[in-house]
Protein backbone atom coordinates (compact mmCIF):
# COMPACT_ATOMS: atom_id res chain seq x y z
CA UNK A 1 0.00 0.00 0.00
CA UNK A 2 1.55 3.01 -0.62
CA UNK A 3 1.73 5.90 2.25
CA UNK A 4 -0.51 8.73 3.02
CA UNK A 5 1.99 10.78 3.82
CA UNK A 6 2.00 13.33 0.80
CA UNK A 7 0.37 16.69 0.82
CA UNK A 8 -1.91 17.87 -2.01
CA UNK A 9 -0.41 19.42 -4.85
CA UNK A 10 -1.30 23.17 -5.78
CA UNK A 11 -0.47 23.50 -9.61
CA UNK A 12 0.20 20.38 -11.28
CA UNK A 13 -1.28 19.50 -14.86
CA UNK A 14 -1.79 16.88 -17.12
CA UNK A 15 1.99 17.40 -18.93
CA UNK A 16 3.30 16.85 -16.04
CA UNK A 17 1.80 13.99 -14.61
CA UNK A 18 2.26 12.24 -18.25
CA UNK A 19 6.19 13.22 -17.44
CA UNK A 20 6.49 12.40 -13.84
CA UNK A 21 8.38 9.12 -12.30
CA UNK A 22 5.88 5.99 -11.85
CA UNK A 23 6.73 6.38 -8.00
CA UNK A 24 5.72 10.06 -7.53
CA UNK A 25 2.86 10.01 -9.84
CA UNK A 26 1.38 7.26 -7.98
CA UNK A 27 1.84 9.40 -4.79
CA UNK A 28 -0.41 11.82 -6.39
CA UNK A 29 -2.84 9.07 -7.84
CA UNK A 30 -3.59 7.78 -4.21
CA UNK A 31 -4.50 11.10 -3.44
CA UNK A 32 -7.47 10.44 -5.67
CA UNK A 33 -8.42 6.92 -5.16
CA UNK A 34 -6.50 4.72 -2.38
CA UNK A 35 -6.82 0.86 -4.17
CA UNK A 36 -3.86 -0.14 -5.48
CA UNK A 37 -4.76 -1.81 -8.49
CA UNK A 38 -6.43 1.64 -9.56
CA UNK A 39 -3.37 2.96 -9.64
CA UNK A 40 -1.22 0.30 -11.14
CA UNK A 41 -3.86 0.67 -13.97
CA UNK A 42 -3.46 4.30 -13.90
CA UNK A 43 0.27 4.35 -14.10
CA UNK A 44 -0.26 1.64 -17.40
CA UNK A 45 -2.53 4.46 -18.87
CA UNK A 46 0.15 7.14 -19.64
CA UNK A 47 0.46 9.03 -21.15
CA UNK A 48 -2.94 10.79 -20.78
CA UNK A 49 -2.21 14.04 -22.89
CA UNK A 50 -5.28 16.44 -20.82
CA UNK A 51 -7.75 16.23 -18.73
CA UNK A 52 -10.33 13.94 -20.88
CA UNK A 53 -7.83 11.39 -21.64
CA UNK A 54 -6.95 11.77 -17.46
CA UNK A 55 -10.25 11.30 -17.08
CA UNK A 56 -11.01 8.31 -19.32
CA UNK A 57 -8.48 6.63 -17.79
CA UNK A 58 -9.88 6.64 -14.40
CA UNK A 59 -13.09 5.19 -16.09
CA UNK A 60 -11.34 2.35 -17.67
CA UNK A 61 -9.01 1.80 -14.98
CA UNK A 62 -12.12 1.84 -12.49
CA UNK A 63 -13.86 -0.59 -14.87
CA UNK A 64 -10.86 -3.54 -14.10
CA UNK A 65 -11.46 -3.25 -10.19
CA UNK A 66 -13.00 -6.51 -8.08
CA UNK A 67 -14.21 -6.24 -4.79
CA UNK A 68 -11.62 -5.81 -2.76
CA UNK A 69 -10.13 -2.95 -4.50
CA UNK A 70 -13.10 -1.12 -4.40
CA UNK A 71 -12.95 -1.73 -0.40
CA UNK A 72 -9.70 -1.01 -0.44
CA UNK A 73 -10.75 2.67 -2.16
CA UNK A 74 -13.58 3.08 0.53
CA UNK A 75 -11.04 2.02 3.22
CA UNK A 76 -9.15 5.36 2.35
CA UNK A 77 -12.45 8.23 3.10
CA UNK A 78 -13.32 8.93 6.45
CA UNK A 79 -17.55 8.38 7.37
CA UNK A 80 -19.46 11.68 6.79
CA UNK A 81 -19.45 13.97 9.41
CA UNK A 82 -16.30 12.01 11.54
CA UNK A 83 -14.57 15.28 11.05
CA UNK A 84 -11.95 14.20 14.24
CA UNK A 85 -11.47 10.63 12.39
CA UNK A 86 -10.60 12.71 9.15
CA UNK A 87 -7.93 15.37 10.81
CA UNK A 88 -6.29 12.20 12.27
CA UNK A 89 -6.49 9.53 9.65
CA UNK A 90 -6.73 11.03 6.59
CA UNK A 91 -4.09 14.02 7.02
CA UNK A 92 -2.77 13.29 3.14
CA UNK A 93 -6.42 14.02 2.13
CA UNK A 94 -7.97 15.99 4.59
CA UNK A 95 -8.23 19.64 2.79
CA UNK A 96 -9.78 17.93 -0.05
CA UNK A 97 -12.30 15.72 2.01
CA UNK A 98 -13.00 18.99 4.96
CA UNK A 99 -13.66 21.09 1.27
CA UNK A 100 -15.92 17.95 0.21
CA UNK A 101 -17.85 18.06 3.54
CA UNK A 102 -17.41 21.63 4.76
CA UNK A 103 -20.92 21.07 5.35
CA UNK A 104 -21.10 18.93 7.79
CA UNK A 105 -18.95 21.10 10.11
CA UNK A 106 -22.04 23.45 10.18
CA UNK A 107 -24.68 20.90 11.47
CA UNK A 108 -25.97 20.68 14.49
CA UNK A 109 -25.16 18.24 17.49
CA UNK A 110 -28.06 16.20 16.83
CA UNK A 111 -28.08 16.17 13.29
CA UNK A 112 -24.51 14.71 13.40
CA UNK A 113 -25.42 12.00 16.44
CA UNK A 114 -28.33 10.94 13.41
CA UNK A 115 -25.33 10.89 10.97
CA UNK A 116 -23.04 8.57 13.02
CA UNK A 117 -25.93 6.55 14.20
CA UNK A 118 -26.70 6.25 10.28
CA UNK A 119 -23.64 5.59 9.23
CA UNK A 120 -23.35 2.66 11.85
CA UNK A 121 -26.54 0.74 10.33
CA UNK A 122 -25.27 1.71 6.65
CA UNK A 123 -22.14 -0.31 7.77
CA UNK A 124 -23.47 -3.28 9.73
CA UNK A 125 -25.75 -3.72 6.77
CA UNK A 126 -23.20 -3.52 3.69
CA UNK A 127 -19.67 -4.06 5.09
CA UNK A 128 -18.52 -0.83 4.20
CA UNK A 129 -18.90 2.62 5.06
CA UNK A 130 -21.40 4.98 3.54
CA UNK A 131 -19.72 6.70 0.15
CA UNK A 132 -20.95 9.59 -1.41
CA UNK A 133 -19.35 12.46 -3.25
CA UNK A 134 -20.19 15.40 -0.77
CA UNK A 135 -19.45 18.34 -2.40
CA UNK A 136 -22.04 20.77 -2.59
CA UNK A 137 -24.31 18.69 -0.23
CA UNK A 138 -25.90 19.65 3.29
CA UNK A 139 -25.73 17.33 5.90
CA UNK A 140 -29.21 17.12 6.67
CA UNK A 141 -29.10 15.99 2.12
CA UNK A 142 -26.37 13.52 3.03
CA UNK A 143 -28.18 12.11 5.62
CA UNK A 144 -31.41 11.28 3.98
CA UNK A 145 -29.20 9.87 0.63
CA UNK A 146 -27.93 8.15 3.62
CA UNK A 147 -30.89 6.82 4.70
CA UNK A 148 -32.83 6.46 1.56
CA UNK A 149 -29.90 3.87 0.58
CA UNK A 150 -29.94 1.58 3.57
CA UNK A 151 -32.93 0.47 1.70
CA UNK A 152 -30.87 -0.57 -1.24
CA UNK A 153 -30.29 -4.20 -2.10
CA UNK A 154 -26.57 -5.05 -0.91
CA UNK A 155 -26.12 -5.49 -4.74
CA UNK A 156 -28.00 -2.45 -5.97
CA UNK A 157 -25.83 -0.57 -3.07
CA UNK A 158 -22.32 -1.71 -4.08
CA UNK A 159 -22.80 -0.26 -7.61
CA UNK A 160 -24.13 2.89 -5.91
CA UNK A 161 -21.08 2.98 -3.79
CA UNK A 162 -18.48 2.54 -6.66
CA UNK A 163 -20.58 4.94 -9.14
CA UNK A 164 -19.92 7.99 -5.82
CA UNK A 165 -16.39 6.60 -5.85
CA UNK A 166 -15.99 6.87 -9.29
CA UNK A 167 -17.20 10.50 -8.99
CA UNK A 168 -14.99 11.51 -5.93
CA UNK A 169 -12.23 10.09 -7.74
CA UNK A 170 -12.51 11.85 -10.91
CA UNK A 171 -13.58 15.60 -8.87
CA UNK A 172 -10.22 14.58 -7.21
CA UNK A 173 -8.33 13.91 -10.46
CA UNK A 174 -9.84 17.64 -10.91
CA UNK A 175 -8.39 19.27 -8.04
CA UNK A 176 -5.26 17.30 -8.54
CA UNK A 177 -4.52 18.71 -12.08
CA UNK A 178 -6.25 21.93 -10.87
CA UNK A 179 -9.25 22.30 -12.96
CA UNK A 180 -11.75 23.07 -10.24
Amino acid sequence: MISNSSSAPTSLCVPDLDRMEAAELAQHLHLCCGSDRWIEEMLARRPYGDVDGLLRAASEAAALLRREDWLQAFSHHPCIGDIDNLRQRFSATAAWSEDEQASVTLADEALLYQLAAANRAYDDRFGFIFIVCASGKSAAEMLTMLQRRLGNSPDEEWRVAAREQQRITHLRLQKLVSVI
